[in-house]
């Protein structure tokens, strides 16, 4: 793999509760034994790839069997909606509350709640090559709905800019400088919910700034990153194991210093080759149904349209995260200040998808294992479906999302000890 970020997945998932998950370990089987899991894993792949071929293609073969003349007009049709995208968006009405060269924090507030007693609630997108907007992806798939529908109506996001020639230097430094300075422009202190590679941010700064971090939500999110069946930290490990940090240096430097946002999205298509080709022949098949071909649009305009990824910030996370695993080791420090899980005490709320190959379920549930939050206080909920499902998945909008937010407000109304 030219990369250690990827973000992506299956959309669907079925909620389940974990009562007592086994406590994970440091390092799985994919980075204890890299090239062996790659080729089990490439094997794998190959499998899945040829069956998800052979069955969309039979699904666009027996569309075009029925209507054999039409055929000419729907492939231009097909080609020509492969082609089209637009520029991914944001769907609720927000303002923008700050904004730096690399990061804006975007106010989704309605004007009638500004007043209402409830603890402010701070979300932080993933940030690995791909618009913050997969919070808000669509009408009827967001997760900042689901958010303030539980009544954390208080409620920010944390915007991700593409980097540029002028933020090619912006560190791990100026990231949580961003989220802090967000948090004191809310009031000082905040229900902090982390994406992916915004949780694991988010569970830096609050091992660094316990004070201001209310509750900690989790989703998806590589804490221990060398545990579970992970084929980036394989290939992570296979990659740096030999040749260090010089390939990551390489690819930042041939970027002209920040990391492409274009090779963090081939890296995924090489993950999972087989959703892409289902992906695009199910277009085929279905591309005169305006609900599927809508579908389709929302998900490319997201998915295809990529932004370069900081490379001091890149270069850092890399070094300090997916190959050395600091911050599960207790070893992690920024800026000479330890940044250690065991600072953390506040409650816990965890969300797993199942068959995530991003971030396996071990990696995140890991963090209990390290924190001070009372173990009665730790929520784990898995969702049974991909890494994107967690975002962007119809159950997990409308039931695991609710669930979890809502005990998360019953911590935020007003009168609880050491609430402003």
């Amino acid at each position: 793999m030219s990369s250690a970020i990827s973000a992506a997945g299956d959309p669907g998932s079925v909620a389940t509760e974990d009562t007592a998950p086994e406590a994970t370990r440091i390092g799985g089987p994919a980075a204890e034994h890299p090239y062996r899991f790659l080729l089990r894993y490439g094997a794998h792949t190959t499998r899945r790839t040829v069956e998800a071929a052979a069955r969309a293609t039979g699904a666009a073969w027996w569309s075009t069997a029925r209507r054999p003349w039409a055929a000419p007009t729907r492939t231009a049709l097909w080609v020509s909606t492969m082609l089209d995208r637009a520029e991914p968006r944001w769907h609720l009405q927000n303002r923008v509350a700050l904004e730096t060269d690399f990061a804006r924090l975007r106010d989704f507030t309605l004007d009638e709640h500004r007043g209402d007693d409830v603890v402010p609630t701070l979300v932080l997108p993933p940030q690995a090559g791909h618009s913050s907007t997969v919070v808000d992806f669509a009408p009827g798939q967001s997760q900042l709905t689901s958010i303030r529908e539980t009544g954390l109506t208080r409620l920010y996001a944390l915007e991700w800019r593409a980097a540029t020639s002028a933020t090619k230097r912006v560190t791990i430094t100026d990231y949580l400088e961003v989220v802090d300075r967000s948090i004191r422009r809310m009031g000082g202190r905040a229900n902090l919910v982390g994406d992916c590679q915004g949780g694991w941010l988010a569970a830096i700064y609050a091992t660094l700034h316990p004070e201001r971090v209310h509750t900690l939500t989790l989703a998806g999110a590589p804490i221990d990153f060398h545990a579970g069946d992970s084929v980036i930290a394989a290939s992570t490990a296979a990659l740096s194991g030999r040749l260090g940090m010089a390939p990551y240096r390489a690819l930042v430097a041939a970027n002209g210093g920040n990391m492409s946002g274009a090779a963090v999205l081939g890296n995924f298509l090489m993950i999972q080759p087989q959703a892409e080709i289902a992906r695009q022949l199910q277009l085929l098949a279905h591309v005169e149904d305006p609900e599927h071909v809508q579908r389709y649009r929302v998900f490319e305009d997201w998915f295809k349209h990529t932004q370069d990824v900081p490379g001091a910030f890149y270069l850092w996370l890399v070094d300090n995260l997916f190959r050395r695993n600091l911050l599960v080791r207790g070893e992690l420090e920024v800026d000479g200040r330890p940044a250690r899980l065991s600072a953390i005490d506040c409650p816990l709320f965890l969300l797993a998808g199942a068959t995530d190959h991003i971030t396996p379920p071990e990696q995140l549930f890991a963090i209990a294992d390290h924190v001070s939050t009372p173990a009665a206080q730790i929520t784990r909920r898995t969702a049974a479906g991909g890494h994107l499902g967690l975002f962007t998945g119809h159950k997990a909008l409308h039931e695991d999302w609710p669930a979890l937010m809502a005990q998360v407000y019953r911590h935020s109304t007003r009168g609880i000890v050491g609430v402003a």
